[in-house]
């Protein structure tokens, strides 16, 4: 019981930084656990139609998360994940509609939708999720256990950033458009992303591309 009891300890968050990184890991898998149909076509001038996507969500995002942080203080305060999450589910909801513009939505699965929503703010993290080999761009599948950890250290990357701009939310007003405007500008990042992904010829990391075979060591007799 005491070796149980010392795992589960060393299991919990240590740290406030922990334990906010670890609710921002839980409102993204809640994000990412349906990836969104989308009732877009495929478009002749994708990009233009991406372009028009990306507009519109963006609009919408920095409105409601405006909205949300209208109230100041700790009541501002306890708006913070919801707001994340309304404006991760628009943003999810773009990339799948972008995604169907360019006629790849067979290609979008949950690594692509990680990469897309956060390769602008944390490329170091999901740079591993997407290989480029000659034209293309390859999507390496995860074990749940790689997501996970990704999305862990996405979760530590968003309350490092959001310790810089909680100050915003005790502003009345002037804070609510600061919030309002980094959910435009963010959503405008992930849009961005998407367009140069979908616009590119995709396919699936295969075991050879993952873990590339050592070069055999040459003999000395040759």
């Amino acid at each position: 019981m005491a070796k149980k009891s010392r795992r589960a300890a060393s299991a919990e968050p240590r740290t406030p930084e922990e334990n906010a990184a670890s609710k921002f890991e839980k409102a993204l898998l809640e994000v990412l656990s349906n990836i969104p149909a989308s009732s877009e076509e495929q478009n002749a001038d994708p990009k233009a139609r991406s372009q028009g996507i990306a507009s519109t969500a963006a609009l919408k995002a920095g409105g409601v998360s405006a909205a949300l942080a209208i109230p100041p203080g700790p009541l501002g305060m306890l708006t913070i994940i919801p707001d994340l999450i309304v404006v991760w589910r628009m943003q999810s909801q773009m990339v799948a509609d972008i995604a169907a513009a360019y006629g790849k939505t067979a290609h979008l699965s949950r690594e692509q939708m990680i990469y897309c929503l956060f390769k602008h703010s944390a490329a170091q993290v999901v740079r591993d999720l997407v290989v480029r080999v000659g034209e293309r761009l390859l999507v390496r599948r995860a074990g749940l256990r790689v997501i996970h950890r990704t999305l862990r250290r996405i979760g530590f990357v968003v309350t490092r950033r959001l310790v810089g701009r909680s100050i915003s939310r005790w502003l009345p007003v002037l804070g609510a458009a600061a919030v309002g405007a980094y959910a435009y500008w963010d959503t405008t990042g992930v849009a961005k992303t998407a367009i140069e992904f979908f616009g590119q010829d995709l396919g699936e990391a295969d075991d050879e591309v993952r873990k590339p075979s050592p070069k055999p060591a040459r003999g000395k007799g040759r």
